[in-house]
């Protein structure tokens, strides 16, 4: 049986806020806790590798786990971009190339074992293990990207969602005016709805002075966690009534 989630309208949004709460979740987790980027990394990770046990595990598309599992890994790609950067001293940009070398080399494997690349739907152990793992490296990747297009190139938070949602834009064009890959294009809307999401995260939580609304970590990723569940829950196909009829 299918273990994830159709691409959707509903999807993309729900991808978007999930992105917005795995920044501010990741940046209260490292930051707002103290704990620093190493400890963060190890939490991040070890939450999100119980998660993806149990979603693996399942034996079919669960809503809830399924989302949880991206809020997963949207945080922890938080914690990959600055432990990466800040930690590491490699900075966004080289970053940013480490993780498209490890995206491209899940997706060459899985095209590779399965010729195919079909994010839908996924019924196979071995092709939902990929799928994670290239998800895993795509939000990592868009994290260090959307800090590459701030802290590298200077543009403040808006403008920075502002790029991503132009990229967004043309891929959106590309998928109804071509005859480009849906899977392609699939990849390359996730990876950028992942800078765009967590460039309004950090508009939310940054301070004044920096462009942002200076909003509290905290406070910021109880809306996002509440808005998420209410659209998850709206969106999920509601089970008919039946009624016996006794003629």
């Amino acid at each position: 049986m299918n273990k994830v989630a159709k691409v959707t309208i509903s999807f993309w949004i729900m991808k978007i806020i999930a992105t917005t709460l795995g920044e501010t979740a990741g940046d209260f987790i490292s930051m707002s806790l103290g704990l620093g980027y190493y400890v963060a990394f190890a939490v991040t990770f070890s939450i999100l590798a119980i998660l993806l046990f149990f979603q693996i595990q399942s034996d079919r598309y669960r809503p809830a786990l399924y989302w949880l599992a991206i809020i997963g890994t949207t945080t922890a790609g938080t914690e990959v971009s600055d432990l990466m950067d800040r930690s590491f001293g490699l900075g966004y940009a080289a970053g940013s190339l480490i993780l498209v070398a490890g995206l491209l080399s899940v997706l060459a494997i899985w095209y590779y074992r399965d010729r195919d690349l079909s994010v839908y739907p996924i019924v196979k152990k071995d092709a939902e293990i990929t799928y994670w793992l290239a998800i895993v490296f795509s939000n990592s990747l868009g994290t260090a990207f959307g800090d590459f297009l701030t802290s590298n190139l200077g543009l403040s938070y808006i403008q920075g969602a502002l790029v991503t949602a132009s990229i967004i834009g043309i891929v959106i064009a590309l998928h109804y005016l071509t005859k480009l890959s849906d899977i392609l294009l699939f990849w390359i809307a996730f990876i950028f709805t992942r800078p765009f999401g967590a460039t309004f995260g950090d508009f939310l939580t940054k301070p004044v002075k920096d462009g942002g609304l200076s909003l509290s970590r905290g406070y910021a990723s109880a809306i996002a966690f509440i808005l998420l569940a209410v659209i998850l829950f709206f969106s999920m196909p509601k089970k008919k009534k039946v009624r016996d009829r006794i003629e």
